[in-house]
């Protein structure tokens, strides 16, 4: 493909997949018209899926095993590396990703206005067709959850469907092999300033055979990812309002301790130890609270005084 100045761009899509005989053929298909390369990931499947998008024209890399959604973006990373692209494009195998939208994610790649772009559906113009309430609500809290962890200000962290630069390929690493990748993918965005946009897709989920994780599961797996996010990233907010809530807790119950306080100057033992421990735990959330974001802020500027990196 060229861009509007007629030089090559290069537009790889990836699509991770397992057991999608049943959509792959169409998908390769559909996909193999808006790029320049498909490359399909074949995660320990035990169906033809792999020799399906083989004769379809997709180069497949296999696992031996299921490795899980990251394990699978990994292996297009690298490959994508390998073939230098101007752009890698990821959606899933299982139709519920137009590919007739993948020209409006590179497109801001191309006029040089994002490194990662992803597919929203909570953008105006952008939808999920055949979304069970439930699960609108599960992606709204987990988004919070993400958005209140790492800063993000992004309306639907939990796409898959998404562009990236030529930058963001080389730039971007990821540990995680589960669906937490979704959302550590943006957070390393988010760390290495790279610009992340949202255009409007519409997603499907009355597609005959969606992902293998159930939507509670992939809920429980990212939110959880995220709360660990957010203890890490903001400890002084983790620590510091149950901190305040105790100590607040404890001033609560000394004060209640002083007005049982008899005519004989003998108040109650008990509730004024207890407001003590409440108001002495509350103290203790709070400075550990402070001291690692103390810490946090510091090893920071150390990293990025004495090695440039942010």
């Amino acid at each position: 493909m060229e861009n509007t100045s007629g030089d090559e761009f290069t537009v790889l899509a990836g699509l991770p997949m397992y057991n999608e005989e049943e959509t792959i053929g169409t998908i390769v298909l559909q996909v193999s018209d808006h790029v320049d390369k498909v490359i399909c990931v074949d995660d320990g499947s035990s169906d033809s899926c792999a020799s399906i998008a083989t004769r379809l024209g997709a180069e497949v890399i296999r696992h031996r095993f299921n490795r899980g959604y990251g394990g699978a973006l990994k292996s297009i990373f690298h490959r994508a590396i390998e073939l230098d692209a101007d752009v890698l494009v990821v959606l899933d195998a299982d139709g519920q990703h137009a590919p007739e939208d993948i020209s409006r994610l590179v497109q801001p790649i191309r006029d040089g206005d994002a490194d990662v772009v992803i597919g929203s559906r909570f953008v105006e113009g952008g939808d999920g067709i055949s979304m069970p309430a439930y699960r609108k609500l599960g992606i709204k809290v987990i988004n919070a959850a993400s958005n209140l962890s790492s800063d993000l200000g992004i309306n639907d962290t939990q796409s898959g469907f998404r562009a990236f630069s030529r930058l963001a390929i080389q730039r971007l690493r990821f540990d995680s092999e589960g669906m937490e990748l979704s959302l550590e993918l943006l957070e390393d965005a988010k760390e290495k300033n790279l610009s992340v946009k949202e255009v409007p897709t519409i997603i499907r989920y009355d597609v005959p055979k969606g992902s293998s994780y159930t939507p509670v599961s992939h809920g429980f797996v990212v939110f959880i990812y995220a709360l660990i996010t957010l203890s890490q990233k903001k400890p002084l907010l983790v620590l510091g309002l149950p901190g305040v809530s105790l100590l607040l807790a404890g001033a609560a119950m000394g004060m209640q301790a002083v007005n049982q306080v008899s005519e004989y100057t003998q108040f109650t033992v008990g509730a004024g130890l207890s407001a003590i421990w409440v108001g002495v735990l509350g103290l203790a959330l709070i400075a550990t609270g402070v001291v690692l974001q103390s810490a946090r802020t510091f090893m920071r500027l150390l990293i990025v005084r004495e090695f440039g990196m942010d």
